[in-house]
Order: structure tokens, then sequence, then C-alpha cells
């Protein structure tokens, strides 16, 4: 018990990976999470809220907050579904994991493979899906 803990971070995660998700969520722009939180008030103060998701993210502390339930109208009618809208800082997490499971998993698919996993994903993490497009309140 007298050995001091490692300084080293359990997960790989460079800053520039976390940098690169916020740039891919502010061009994405999107409504607030369930903190009311705007993408403009997180830039107001990026550095520290960047460096706080890497950090728990690297050190394994990250637990995501609670997202923003919205009703929003099925694409061929009949009703509503759900659709849970992550706090700015979440997505960027957010981001950062897909591109991350990206890289590891789109070469095990063959390039044939439907729907194409690459295109697919970017398309999902713009907030549509194969073609469809979610309209998010402001």
């Amino acid at each position: 018990m007298s050995q001091l803990k490692s300084q080293a971070k359990p997960f790989e995660i460079s800053k520039w990976e976390v940098k690169e998700a916020w740039e891919e969520v502010r061009a994405n722009k999107g409504a607030p999470g369930v903190d009311g939180q705007r993408i403009a008030e997180f830039e107001k103060d990026l550095k520290n809220n960047l460096y706080r998701v890497w950090n728990r993210m690297s050190s394994g502390s990250y637990f995501p907050p609670p997202v923003r339930a919205v009703a929003i109208p099925k694409p061929h009618g009949g009703g509503e579904r759900i659709l849970g809208i992550p706090a700015v800082a979440d997505r960027v997490a957010q981001t950062v994991v897909a591109r991350h499971l990206v890289r590891r998993v789109d070469p095990i698919f063959h390039p044939d493979s439907e729907p194409p996993r690459l295109e697919w994903r970017l398309d999902f993490m713009k907030g549509s899906s194969h073609g469809t497009t979610f309209p998010l309140p402001a």
C-alpha cells in the first residue's frame, strides 16, 4: 500500500483529438443539452472546457450527464419519437470515441458492405440516418 499511484493516464487520448472533435461538434451546431449550454457559451471558456473533457476521458473518470429529451415527429407520420440531446461537452466526448471506433472497426468491413460504414458514421454524427434528417429545436 506504500506504492505511489502511477501518474500515467490509463487511456491514450490526445488533446489534439479532443480539439478536432470540438471542431466537428461546433460545425454541426446543435441544440443545448439538459444543462442549457449552447455552443457559443461552451466556446467562451473553451480551453478549460476541452481540458476537462480530455482529463476525465483520459483518466477514465468521464461520466456523461443526462440528455435532454425532445419529442420529434416520425418521418412518415404516425406519431413522435423521443430524441436525446446530449450536452455540448458530451457531444465532444462522443465524437472522440466515435473517431476511435471508426479507425478500429471500419478496416474489418468489406468495402462493398452495405451501408458503407464510414459514410454511415459521418451521416449519423451529423444527425441523419440514411438520408433522413432530424430537425433539432434551437
